[in-house]
Protein backbone atom coordinates (compact mmCIF):
# COMPACT_ATOMS: atom_id res chain seq x y z
CA UNK A 1 0.00 0.00 0.00
CA UNK A 2 1.51 3.49 -1.36
CA UNK A 3 2.01 5.68 1.93
CA UNK A 4 0.54 9.35 1.49
CA UNK A 5 0.87 10.64 4.57
CA UNK A 6 3.54 13.05 3.31
CA UNK A 7 1.20 14.14 1.01
CA UNK A 8 -1.72 14.82 3.00
CA UNK A 9 0.33 16.39 5.67
CA UNK A 10 1.41 19.15 3.41
CA UNK A 11 -2.19 20.02 2.15
CA UNK A 12 -3.08 19.89 6.05
CA UNK A 13 -0.46 22.30 6.57
CA UNK A 14 -1.91 24.98 3.63
CA UNK A 15 -5.67 24.38 5.47
CA UNK A 16 -4.38 25.23 8.78
CA UNK A 17 -2.97 28.25 7.61
CA UNK A 18 -5.73 29.50 5.49
CA UNK A 19 -7.63 28.71 8.37
CA UNK A 20 -5.94 30.04 10.67
CA UNK A 21 -5.60 33.37 8.62
CA UNK A 22 -9.38 33.78 7.65
CA UNK A 23 -10.76 33.16 11.35
CA UNK A 24 -8.01 35.92 12.66
CA UNK A 25 -9.69 38.22 9.79
CA UNK A 26 -13.62 37.62 11.08
CA UNK A 27 -13.05 38.24 14.50
CA UNK A 28 -10.62 41.42 13.48
CA UNK A 29 -13.72 42.56 11.46
CA UNK A 30 -16.19 41.44 14.54
CA UNK A 31 -14.09 43.39 16.66
CA UNK A 32 -14.14 46.47 14.79
CA UNK A 33 -17.65 46.67 13.96
CA UNK A 34 -18.86 44.80 17.17
CA UNK A 35 -20.88 42.59 14.97
CA UNK A 36 -21.62 39.33 17.48
CA UNK A 37 -22.16 37.19 14.46
CA UNK A 38 -18.60 37.79 12.74
CA UNK A 39 -17.63 37.01 15.65
CA UNK A 40 -19.28 33.71 16.00
CA UNK A 41 -18.32 32.96 12.51
CA UNK A 42 -15.09 33.75 13.67
CA UNK A 43 -15.09 31.35 16.05
CA UNK A 44 -16.62 28.61 13.82
CA UNK A 45 -13.69 29.16 11.05
CA UNK A 46 -11.18 28.90 14.33
CA UNK A 47 -13.00 25.05 14.76
CA UNK A 48 -11.94 24.59 11.36
CA UNK A 49 -8.40 25.18 12.00
CA UNK A 50 -8.46 23.16 14.97
CA UNK A 51 -9.80 20.24 12.78
CA UNK A 52 -7.04 20.66 10.21
CA UNK A 53 -4.77 20.89 13.32
CA UNK A 54 -6.18 17.48 14.51
CA UNK A 55 -5.87 16.24 11.52
CA UNK A 56 -2.10 17.12 11.33
CA UNK A 57 -2.00 14.92 14.52
CA UNK A 58 -3.88 11.98 13.85
CA UNK A 59 -1.69 11.44 10.48
CA UNK A 60 1.32 12.07 12.09
CA UNK A 61 0.21 9.05 14.81
CA UNK A 62 -1.25 7.04 12.16
CA UNK A 63 1.27 4.63 12.89
CA UNK A 64 2.22 5.02 16.26
CA UNK A 65 5.02 3.42 17.71
CA UNK A 66 4.75 2.56 21.45
CA UNK A 67 7.46 3.21 24.03
CA UNK A 68 8.40 1.84 27.08
CA UNK A 69 6.43 4.38 29.21
CA UNK A 70 3.14 4.22 26.64
CA UNK A 71 3.21 0.69 25.99
CA UNK A 72 -0.45 1.07 24.08
CA UNK A 73 0.81 4.18 22.33
CA UNK A 74 0.45 7.93 22.35
CA UNK A 75 -3.36 8.09 20.73
CA UNK A 76 -5.04 9.31 23.42
CA UNK A 77 -2.99 12.93 23.76
CA UNK A 78 -5.20 13.59 20.69
CA UNK A 79 -8.37 13.24 22.39
CA UNK A 80 -7.48 15.21 25.54
CA UNK A 81 -6.58 17.96 23.20
CA UNK A 82 -10.23 17.84 21.78
CA UNK A 83 -11.35 17.86 25.13
CA UNK A 84 -9.78 21.00 26.14
CA UNK A 85 -10.77 22.28 22.34
CA UNK A 86 -14.58 21.39 22.86
CA UNK A 87 -14.59 23.02 26.59
CA UNK A 88 -12.83 26.57 24.54
CA UNK A 89 -16.12 26.00 21.76
CA UNK A 90 -18.72 25.86 24.51
CA UNK A 91 -17.17 28.73 26.15
CA UNK A 92 -17.00 31.08 23.75
CA UNK A 93 -20.97 29.84 22.50
CA UNK A 94 -22.07 30.65 25.96
CA UNK A 95 -20.05 33.88 26.02
CA UNK A 96 -21.63 35.19 22.69
CA UNK A 97 -25.45 34.16 24.06
CA UNK A 98 -24.96 36.29 26.98
CA UNK A 99 -23.29 39.24 24.76
CA UNK A 100 -26.81 38.97 22.68
CA UNK A 101 -29.04 38.81 26.15
CA UNK A 102 -27.12 42.02 26.89
CA UNK A 103 -27.73 43.87 23.51
CA UNK A 104 -31.30 42.97 23.34
CA UNK A 105 -31.76 44.13 26.83
CA UNK A 106 -29.45 47.41 25.76
CA UNK A 107 -31.98 48.49 23.04
CA UNK A 108 -30.05 46.47 20.03
CA UNK A 109 -27.64 49.43 19.26
CA UNK A 110 -26.64 49.44 15.71
CA UNK A 111 -23.19 48.01 14.48
CA UNK A 112 -20.30 49.79 12.62
CA UNK A 113 -19.66 48.17 9.37
CA UNK A 114 -17.90 49.65 6.68
CA UNK A 115 -17.41 48.89 3.39
CA UNK A 116 -13.80 48.09 3.69
CA UNK A 117 -14.99 45.39 6.39
CA UNK A 118 -17.80 43.69 3.86
CA UNK A 119 -14.82 43.15 0.92
CA UNK A 120 -12.80 41.31 3.68
CA UNK A 121 -15.40 39.23 4.97
CA UNK A 122 -16.15 38.59 0.71
CA UNK A 123 -12.42 37.92 0.98
CA UNK A 124 -12.58 35.09 3.28
CA UNK A 125 -15.48 33.79 1.61
CA UNK A 126 -13.73 33.27 -1.72
CA UNK A 127 -10.43 31.64 -0.14
CA UNK A 128 -13.03 29.42 1.88
CA UNK A 129 -14.19 28.36 -1.28
CA UNK A 130 -10.92 27.65 -2.78
CA UNK A 131 -9.40 25.60 0.34
CA UNK A 132 -12.71 23.64 0.32
CA UNK A 133 -12.21 23.11 -3.55
CA UNK A 134 -8.54 22.31 -3.07
CA UNK A 135 -8.60 19.36 0.18
CA UNK A 136 -11.59 17.89 -2.31
CA UNK A 137 -9.61 17.70 -4.82
CA UNK A 138 -6.80 16.40 -3.20
CA UNK A 139 -8.45 14.25 -0.76
CA UNK A 140 -9.58 12.68 -4.10
CA UNK A 141 -6.29 12.03 -5.33
CA UNK A 142 -4.61 10.99 -2.32
CA UNK A 143 -7.38 8.67 -1.57
CA UNK A 144 -7.59 10.27 1.76
CA UNK A 145 -10.95 10.33 4.12
CA UNK A 146 -9.16 12.72 6.54
CA UNK A 147 -8.44 15.04 3.97
CA UNK A 148 -12.52 14.80 2.24
CA UNK A 149 -13.49 15.19 5.90
CA UNK A 150 -11.83 18.34 6.26
CA UNK A 151 -12.96 20.04 3.06
CA UNK A 152 -16.82 18.94 4.26
CA UNK A 153 -16.17 21.17 7.62
CA UNK A 154 -14.66 24.23 4.94
CA UNK A 155 -17.53 23.66 2.88
CA UNK A 156 -19.80 24.22 6.26
CA UNK A 157 -18.00 27.49 6.52
CA UNK A 158 -18.90 28.39 3.38
CA UNK A 159 -22.58 29.09 3.85
CA UNK A 160 -22.04 30.22 8.09
CA UNK A 161 -20.00 33.01 6.34
CA UNK A 162 -22.91 33.79 3.09
CA UNK A 163 -25.39 34.17 5.63
CA UNK A 164 -23.24 36.02 7.61
CA UNK A 165 -22.37 38.40 4.88
CA UNK A 166 -25.20 38.78 4.09
CA UNK A 167 -26.78 39.59 7.19
CA UNK A 168 -24.09 42.56 7.65
CA UNK A 169 -25.22 43.55 4.92
CA UNK A 170 -28.61 44.23 5.27
CA UNK A 171 -27.77 45.37 8.77
CA UNK A 172 -25.62 48.51 6.91
CA UNK A 173 -28.04 49.00 3.66
CA UNK A 174 -31.55 48.21 5.75
CA UNK A 175 -30.82 49.52 9.07
CA UNK A 176 -32.06 46.64 10.78
CA UNK A 177 -30.72 47.03 14.29
CA UNK A 178 -32.00 43.31 15.42
CA UNK A 179 -30.29 41.47 12.63
CA UNK A 180 -26.90 40.65 13.87
CA UNK A 181 -28.21 39.39 16.87
CA UNK A 182 -30.86 37.38 15.12
CA UNK A 183 -28.00 35.85 13.57
CA UNK A 184 -25.15 35.53 16.31
CA UNK A 185 -27.74 33.70 18.44
CA UNK A 186 -28.05 30.65 15.54
CA UNK A 187 -24.33 30.76 15.30
CA UNK A 188 -24.11 30.36 19.13
CA UNK A 189 -25.92 27.36 18.74
CA UNK A 190 -24.07 25.90 16.19
CA UNK A 191 -20.81 26.09 18.03
CA UNK A 192 -22.52 24.35 20.70
CA UNK A 193 -23.59 21.63 18.57
CA UNK A 194 -19.92 21.51 17.14
CA UNK A 195 -18.89 21.10 20.74
CA UNK A 196 -21.22 18.36 21.33
CA UNK A 197 -19.79 16.48 17.99
CA UNK A 198 -16.46 16.61 19.60
CA UNK A 199 -17.44 15.15 22.81
CA UNK A 200 -19.75 12.83 21.34
CA UNK A 201 -16.82 11.66 18.88
CA UNK A 202 -14.07 11.70 22.27
CA UNK A 203 -15.30 10.61 25.28
CA UNK A 204 -16.01 7.10 24.27
CA UNK A 205 -12.21 6.42 23.10
CA UNK A 206 -11.25 8.26 27.07
CA UNK A 207 -13.41 5.97 28.82
CA UNK A 208 -12.61 2.72 26.92
CA UNK A 209 -16.03 2.78 25.58
CA UNK A 210 -16.69 -0.51 23.00
CA UNK A 211 -15.10 -0.69 20.22
CA UNK A 212 -16.24 -3.12 18.14
CA UNK A 213 -19.43 -5.66 19.14
CA UNK A 214 -18.11 -8.78 20.21
CA UNK A 215 -20.54 -10.27 18.33
CA UNK A 216 -18.98 -9.51 15.47
CA UNK A 217 -15.67 -10.83 16.54
CA UNK A 218 -17.17 -13.43 17.83
CA UNK A 219 -18.38 -14.04 14.10
CA UNK A 220 -14.46 -13.76 12.80
CA UNK A 221 -13.15 -15.69 15.17
CA UNK A 222 -15.44 -18.11 15.02
CA UNK A 223 -14.81 -18.30 11.41
CA UNK A 224 -11.39 -19.55 12.07
CA UNK A 225 -10.67 -23.34 11.26
CA UNK A 226 -9.48 -24.95 14.24
CA UNK A 227 -11.46 -22.39 16.42
CA UNK A 228 -14.03 -24.17 19.04
CA UNK A 229 -15.72 -21.55 21.06
CA UNK A 230 -14.59 -17.94 22.34
CA UNK A 231 -16.16 -15.60 25.03
CA UNK A 232 -14.92 -13.47 27.20
CA UNK A 233 -14.55 -10.37 24.31
CA UNK A 234 -13.41 -7.29 25.27
CA UNK A 235 -12.78 -4.15 22.93
CA UNK A 236 -11.54 -0.66 22.85
CA UNK A 237 -9.94 2.12 21.16
CA UNK A 238 -10.87 3.60 18.21
CA UNK A 239 -11.54 1.65 15.15
CA UNK A 240 -9.81 2.09 11.60
CA UNK A 241 -7.09 4.26 13.63
CA UNK A 242 -6.31 1.34 16.76
CA UNK A 243 -8.39 -1.51 18.33
CA UNK A 244 -6.89 -3.48 21.30
CA UNK A 245 -9.06 -6.78 21.70
CA UNK A 246 -8.68 -9.49 24.23
CA UNK A 247 -10.77 -12.73 24.74
CA UNK A 248 -10.64 -16.19 25.98
CA UNK A 249 -10.41 -18.93 23.66
CA UNK A 250 -10.70 -22.65 23.30
CA UNK A 251 -8.59 -24.52 20.16
CA UNK A 252 -8.74 -27.59 18.30
CA UNK A 253 -4.99 -28.64 19.29
CA UNK A 254 -2.93 -31.06 21.49
CA UNK A 255 0.45 -29.13 20.97
CA UNK A 256 1.37 -25.15 21.48
CA UNK A 257 2.38 -25.08 18.10
CA UNK A 258 -0.60 -25.45 16.18
CA UNK A 259 -2.64 -23.64 18.78
CA UNK A 260 -0.27 -21.09 17.81
CA UNK A 261 -0.93 -20.79 14.71
CA UNK A 262 -4.68 -21.02 14.95
CA UNK A 263 -4.65 -17.96 17.30
CA UNK A 264 -2.21 -16.10 14.96
CA UNK A 265 -4.96 -16.64 11.73
CA UNK A 266 -7.52 -15.14 14.22
CA UNK A 267 -5.67 -12.39 14.44
CA UNK A 268 -5.01 -12.01 11.03
CA UNK A 269 -8.78 -11.92 10.41
CA UNK A 270 -9.57 -9.89 12.74
CA UNK A 271 -6.92 -7.45 11.38
CA UNK A 272 -8.47 -7.11 8.28
CA UNK A 273 -11.79 -6.48 9.37
CA UNK A 274 -11.35 -4.23 11.80
CA UNK A 275 -7.65 -3.40 11.63
CA UNK A 276 -5.40 -2.24 12.56
CA UNK A 277 -5.97 -4.40 15.57
CA UNK A 278 -3.47 -5.42 18.82
CA UNK A 279 -5.16 -8.61 20.26
CA UNK A 280 -4.49 -11.11 23.33
CA UNK A 281 -5.64 -14.15 23.41
CA UNK A 282 -6.18 -16.33 26.32
CA UNK A 283 -6.14 -19.86 25.19
CA UNK A 284 -8.08 -22.16 27.50
CA UNK A 285 -8.76 -26.12 28.16
CA UNK A 286 -11.40 -27.46 26.07
CA UNK A 287 -13.84 -27.86 28.95
CA UNK A 288 -13.66 -24.31 29.73
CA UNK A 289 -16.31 -23.91 26.51
CA UNK A 290 -18.69 -20.86 27.60
CA UNK A 291 -21.97 -19.82 25.98
CA UNK A 292 -21.70 -15.86 26.73
CA UNK A 293 -19.14 -14.06 24.60
CA UNK A 294 -19.37 -10.58 26.48
CA UNK A 295 -16.91 -9.67 28.50
CA UNK A 296 -17.40 -10.56 32.15
CA UNK A 297 -14.06 -10.51 33.52
CA UNK A 298 -11.00 -13.41 34.17
CA UNK A 299 -11.66 -16.93 35.69
CA UNK A 300 -10.52 -16.68 39.20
Amino acid sequence: MVDNRRGVRRVLMVALGLNISMSLLKLLVGAMSGSLAVIADGMHSATDALSSLTGLVTNKLSDPRPDRDHPYGHRKYEAVGALGIAGFILFTALEILLRSGERLLEGLPPIRVTSQELVLLTLVLGFNLLLAGYELREGRRLNSNLLKADAQHAASDVWTTVVVLVGMAGAVWLQVSWLDVALAIPMALLLIRVCWQVLRGTLPWLVDHMAVAPEAIYAEAMATAGVLNCHDIASRGVLGQQVFIEMHMVVDADDLTKAHRITEEVEERLDESFGPVRCTIHLEPKDYVEDGITYTGAHG
